[in-house]
């Protein structure tokens, strides 16, 4: 047996004995009250139609329907059954750009820091799907594989930082490659990749990856971060100053802008869809929504014991006892 609300146990035991102690006082008062304005002989007259034994009987039977009244609301249940439980969703991949162009400060703080916070929402919000993480920049690398376990997946999120993956670029084709290799070969749909990036210094067919994906069942959605206008790349010393800005090969300043083109690309070619990231993180519940509104699959089955409601039962014995005090006759013998 177990209780919903363990309060009132506790309620129990304080109620209990106080409704003892008052009604024995009050009895207890009132006898001595009849007894000092009646005389016994006028009490045995008066009360000759009733039964003590019967009238403490009625009051017992209140405190013991007090006491199942109080024990229903702590919310008893027993009697345990075996329920199964299916989860659905679908298999969610999210591809997170760490290359040095996402420390442009277009969108504060940086293009990174605005793409982990809509990482952690897009994790929060996709709860009950199963999860995987990619990182990149010039190489691709499996941060976590699917799972459901989101807390897992989050744990993550602090190591996603440019200094993750030491080689230069943004290799969205191969990170698109590998996350269709870590979704279920054997299916051909229930499967989405979401990619967050600025989609600039491409590398490798992009297309062709986008493509081969759609082949895989895999439905593509992009997120866009950065201006189209072009921003620099700070770089910072260890105290977080700004020490420069980063250069090319030719020792000329670099320019950042997004390239949303090929990311609506990409999305149009699976069937998903492309998103420019917002200050509000309208992007992040949209794309929440069209993930939703795919066709899922069973994820897991578990079997677990649930204790059924009982607290009706006693409510029942409540008004029985109710009902006994009600039409339970004082007596017709009594004598004191």
């Amino acid at each position: 047996m177990e209780f919903t609300n363990t309060f009132f146990l506790y309620f129990l035991i304080v109620i209990i004995p106080i409704a003892i102690f008052v009604e024995y006082t009050s009895e207890k008062r009132k006898r001595e009250f009849i007894k000092s304005i009646f005389s016994t002989e006028n009490i045995r007259n008066l009360f000759v139609r009733y039964d003590l034994r019967i009238i403490e009987l009625k009051k017992v039977l209140g405190i013991i329907g007090l006491f199942f009244l109080v024990f229903s609301l702590a919310g008893p249940r027993f009697g345990s059954k075996l329920v199964n439980i299916k989860k659905y969703g679908v298999d969610v991949i999210i591809a997170v750009d760490v290359s040095k162009s996402m420390l442009a400060e277009d969108i504060k703080p940086n293009r990174l820091e605005k793409a982990k916070l809509e990482l952690s929402s897009l994790i929060d919000k996709l709860s009950g799907n199963r999860i995987g993480l990619i990182a990149f920049a010039g190489k691709p690398f499996l941060q976590c594989p699917l799972t459901l376990d989101t807390a897992a997946t989050k744990i993550f999120l602090d190591s996603i930082t440019t200094e993750l993956i030491p080689v230069p670029g943004t290799a969205i084709a191969e990170a698109i490659e590998l996350a269709t290799k870590n979704f279920v070969q054997q299916e051909r749909k229930y499967k989405a990749l979401i990619i967050l990036t600025d989609g600039e210094d491409n590398e490798g067919d992009v297309e062709a990856s986008a493509l081969e994906a759609k082949k895989e069942g895999v439905k593509i959605f992009t997120i866009g971060f950065g201006a189209t206008q072009g921003e620099l790349i700070p770089e910072k010393d260890s105290a977080g100053k700004i020490t420069g800005y980063k250069k090319d090969k030719k020792g000329e300043t670099v320019m950042t802008k997004l390239d949303a083109q090929i990311l609506q690309k990409i999305s149009y070619l699976t069937g998903g869809k492309y998103y420019q990231a917002t200050d509000g993180e309208i992007e992040v519940s949209r794309i929440v929504e069209d993930i939703s509104d795919m066709e899922t699959k069973q994820l897991r089955a578990k079997k677990y014991e649930r204790y059924e409601e009982k607290f009706y039962y006693f409510v029942l014995v409540v008004l029985i006892l109710i009902l006994a005090e009600m039409f339970l006759p004082d007596g017709f013998k009594k004598r004191i």
